[in-house]
């Protein structure tokens, strides 16, 4: 009896653990262009299945991240080569050191202790997600990570820091060279100190489209979303469809490290984002401590900087770096701007993300919101979105553009009291405020989830029923026909001339809602969404080119590049021949003293400047400068576009359509020279249509450069051809459509 006893004992034993449930759990299944549906009972599974399938697809890249990260590209891939950290290329010691020293893991471990439990737990699943899947591929991983020493289990320690890292994108880490690199007055810095870009130069970034009710064939909404990010790295876009029964169903992207749907749409909403031209961060300027450079006053009080002293693994040993800290943040000295670490002053950054903890929650809501009013309400109760705009539509017709963020809190009379001398050489990039005094520090009002931040009622934000439109440009014009009311500076320029994507865009919409376009009817549709996008026009010439054919006609110097200019078709479509020239022309001439005839004029922005009219002898010298340029790189005078812009997949090089938006080509492709020609590496990405009928979304989207990084993938290259074909991917999206899509069987992970 005694052993029949134990017997009874250890059966109940066994059924009991058979019986408990897997602590993470979730089914995929992938639909044409390798998209994944992942499914699951809660947002641990969630996380669990987006962990898998990204890693699926993308391995090698991730892994690469978490060691960026961390601050280990020196020990791995030496600390002299380069790495693209955000939107600039920087040497692996100086992206180690601004890692190791500007996100603090004690206090991210804190932080995220504090948070909800559903968010903890979509971040321990993506963990258990990666490492799952790298346990399955052990020793046949893809030959880009194979054998590596870096390709290794992940913890939550390494998604915490990718998550800052996403934060900082377009904030502190945009300025990770100057703060590695400030050293006090006599002591040496680690590398040179690279050019900031020239803030008019606004040719990165995106584009999206809200059309209401009033502006659709169906009177419901639609968005189109063209965000331009990098083809290349960790911020390429990701396809993703993540649903949990009776809590979200959503689809769209992410970037690497992305547990969840960032820009996409669900049953009843749209939305897309474009980088905000407000700015997350301001400079303080420090007096410091007459004879002592590392001590600054505030008030009066002297009060002593924080120096650490980052030690970095290279591959050649432990290398030391000392940076700086002030009470308000970094210290970054940027010399070309005027802003030297001297004896008298110092300079310091106080970033608005460094403690932004709600952007999950913000996409959370997001992605569960039912209404444009919904998405409004998210966003500005979180200010957890970090760095971009909002733009959304809905079932019901309403169409949003929220431009609110984690911004400083600084007011225009703020701005205007608290400037030093060395402000207005610098306002165009960032506002430099006194650090001297206390009172200059960002205001702190009530109601705001973070003290020092701006409220989102003093913020722009667009609720209409015809279109708002997005490029970049600040929130002043996203209507041509309802200008904003001025804000705080700090949220963008005010008035001023906007640039030729900006004006293109409002042009293309404004001919579309009348009618002017040649499309046919006056109102948009999906199939008219995805013409728009794709049509690839250049306002450059539409403003340039009749101007310069007449300064060049009977000239026999530039008769040959006079005559692929008249032959060309002002556009950037891969069979377009000329387009090389002007793309070579027209930074040459667009600024010429005189070039335009009506200059920018506050009251008429869409339409101003114009009357492009440049000196003929100088507009034939750009010409015969320009053709020389492409003589020099191979590429023939009419030579068709997609012959000179390509991707390269395998053996093949795939015409990609598009071009700079610097020409006002709104279907943007930044390229580099390679031999013989141009190949991408930042500009259209995940480029969506969204509409909705009865039932829900209706949705026609392409990756450009497809789901994987992995050359044996089949989805290295299949999209980019699609996309180099202007074809699109109807999106499915209900269990039937994703039934009749399905590329195999649901794979059922867990453990």
């Amino acid at each position: 009896m005694r052993h029949l006893g134990l017997g009874f004992a250890i059966m109940a034993l066994a059924a009991g653990v058979a019986e408990a449930k897997p602590r993470f759990a979730a089914s995929i299944v992938r639909t044409s262009y390798g998209i994944p549906h992942i499914k699951a009972a809660n947002w641990g599974g969630a996380g669990y299945g987006v962990g898998y399938a990204y890693a699926e697809d993308n391995l090698c890249l991730l892994a690469e991240e978490f060691v960026a990260v961390a601050g280990e590209r020196s020990r791995y891939f030496g600390a002299k080569n380069k790495a693209v950290l955000g939107f600039q290329e920087i040497d692996n010691l100086s992206s180690d050191v601004f890692f190791r020293s500007q996100i603090d893991l004690p206090t991210l471990r804190a932080r995220w202790a504090r948070r909800p439990a559903k968010e903890q737990a979509l971040l321990a699943g993506y963990v258990a997600g990666y490492n799952r899947r790298l346990r399955e591929v052990g020793a046949q991983a893809p030959e880009a990570c194979r054998g590596k020493p870096w390709l290794k289990p992940i913890t939550m320690d390494d998604m915490l820091r990718v998550s800052q890292k996403q934060l900082l994108l377009a904030s502190s880490l945009a300025l990770a060279p100057y703060i590695v690199n400030a050293a006090p007055p006599g002591k040496a810095t680690s590398a040179a100190l690279p050019p900031l870009a020239d803030p008019r130069e606004r040719s990165f970034g995106s584009n999206g489209w809200a059309f209401g009710g009033e502006a659709t064939v169906n009177g419901r909404g639609l968005v189109i979303g063209n965000p331009h990010f990098p083809w290349e790295g960790p911020s390429r876009f990701w396809q993703m469809h993540v649903t949990i029964p009776g809590e979200i169903d959503v689809m769209g992207v992410g970037l690497a490290g992305t547990p969840l749907v960032a820009l996409g749409f669900n049953k009843d909403i749209a939305w897309t984002h474009t980088v905000t031209a407000a700015q997350h961060f301001t400079v303080f300027e420090l007096p410091l401590v007459p004879g002592n450079a590392t001590s600054y006053l505030v008030d009066g009080k002297p009060e002593a900087m924080r120096p650490r002293a980052i030690t970095v693994p290279t591959e050649a040993g432990p290398v030391t770096r000392t940076v700086y800290q002030s009470r308000y943040g970094a210290v970054l000295t940027i010399p070309l701007l005027g802003l030297g670490w001297t004896a008298e002053r110092a300079y310091a950054v106080r970033d608005a993300n460094a403690d932004n903890d709600a952007s999950l929650a913000a996409w959370m809501a997001i992605g569960k919101a039912r209404s444009v009013a919904e998405v409004k309400a998210a966003v500005s109760s979180t200010l957890g979105i970090p760095w971009v705009n909002t733009i959304a539509a809905d079932r019901a017709g309403g169409a949003l553009h929220a431009d609110v963020t984690p911004v400083p809190n600084v007011s225009g009379d703020k701005a205007v009291a608290c400037a030093t001398p060395r402000s207005g050489a610098v306002a165009a990039r960032f506002i430099l405020l006194d650090g001297g005094r206390s009172a200059c520090d960002w205001d702190k009002v009530a109601g705001t989830p973070r003290p020092g931040l701006m409220p989102a009622s003093d913020q722009a934000i667009w609720e209409r029923r015809d279109y708002v439109v997005n490029s970049n440009d600040s929130y002043w014009l996203s209507n041509a026909r309802a200008p904003y009311k001025r804000l705080s500076p700090i949220l963008g320029a005010w008035g001023t001339e906007r640039t030729l994507r900006t004006r293109s865009g409002l042009i293309e919409t404004e001919a579309r809602l009348a009618g002017a376009d040649g499309l046919g009817g006056a109102k948009i549709d999906n199939a008219i969404a995805t013409q728009m996008v794709f049509a690839n026009k250049a306002l450059a010439a539409d403003l340039g080119l009749k101007a310069t054919l007449a300064a060049c006609a009977g000239d026999a110097a530039v008769a040959v590049p006079c005559a692929a200019l008249a032959r060309w078709d002002g556009r950037f479509n891969a069979d377009s021949r000329g387009a090389a020239l002007f793309l070579n022309y027209w930074p040459l001439v667009e600024r010429l003293p005189g070039a335009w005839g009506t200059p920018f004029d506050a009251a008429d922005p869409v339409n101003t400047p114009r009357d492009f009219r440049g000196d003929p002898a100088k507009l034939r010298a750009a010409l015969a400068k320009a053709a020389d340029q492409l003589a020099k790189q191979g590429i023939a005078l009419d030579a068709r576009w997609g012959e000179v812009q390509f991707a390269v997949r395998g053996a093949d090089r795939i015409a990609v359509h598009g071009g700079p938006g610097q020409l006002g080509v709104l279907n943007v492709q930044q390229a580099r020279p390679v031999a013989g020609g141009l190949v991408p590496f930042h500009g259209s990405s995940y480029i969506q249509v969204v509409s909705f009928d009865e039932a829900g979304p209706v949705a026609d989207a392409v990756l450009s450069y497809s789901q994987s990084t992995d050359p044996a993938s089949p989805h290295y290259g299949d999209q980019t051809r699609l996309y180099s074909a202007k074809k699109w991917v109807r999106l499915p999206f209900t269990p039937a459509a994703i039934a009749a899509d399905a590329q195999g069987k649901a794979k059922a992970i867990s453990e």
